[in-house]
Formats: structure tokens, C-alpha cells, sequence
């Protein structure tokens, strides 16, 4: 649930209150009791970060984890296997260039 600001434009009392989204905008001011109060656009919390840095997958499910794990260790193994060959093939064109 939201924190809301409040203004009374009567007597220009400001105040917060907890409530809920679907809830109606309060009228009433607890200072003068007049049904001048009006909801103000306020900067609202924001949001802060702390520590090293935050990533997408910080918070992904186990599942996710074990997948892009799978595939990670699939692409290194390729990678792996494409290098051993283009340096076996830059070996034999390098001496028969001598």
C-alpha cells in the first residue's frame, strides 16, 4: 500500500497518509476538519541501490540458473573445439609456407 501527501488548501496543513490504492482521496483535514484536503503528487520513495552492482539474473529461479549453466559449459565445449581446430589448420599452412 502507497503512502499518500495530503495538502488542505484552507488552512495549508500537509500530512501523509497509508492507504490503499483503490481507496478514495481523503476531503477531510485533521487539523481544521474542513473538507478542503486535496492528494498532492509527491516524489514517492526512491529507489536505492547498494553493494557491487545488481544484475537481471540476480533474482532468477533455480531452474533458469541450471539451464543457462548447461548452456554455458555448451558453448565453452564448442569454443573449446572450433580453437583446437583453426590452430591445428594455421600450423599446417604456416610450415608449408617455409
Amino acid at each position: 500500500m502507497p503512502t499518500y501527501d495530503y495538502e488542505c488548501s484552507q488552512c495549508e496543513h500537509k500530512w501523509e497518509e497509508f492507504q490503499s490504492i483503490t481507496a478514495k482521496p481523503l476531503r477531510k483535514c485533521p487539523a481544521c476538519g474542513k473538507l478542503r484536503a486535496k492528494r498532492v503528487i509527491g516524489a514517492g520513495a526512491g529507489i536505492i541501490f547498494k553493494g557491487s552492482g545488481f544484475y537481471q539474473t540476480d533474482y532468477r529461479s533455480s531452474s533458469y540458473k541450471k539451464a543457462a549453466e548447461a548452456d554455458s559449459k555448451a558453448q565453452s565445449a564448442s569454443s573449446e573445439s572450433k580453437t583446437s581446430k583453426d590452430s591445428g589448420s594455421t600450423k599446417k599452412s604456416s610450415s608449408s609456407e617455409s
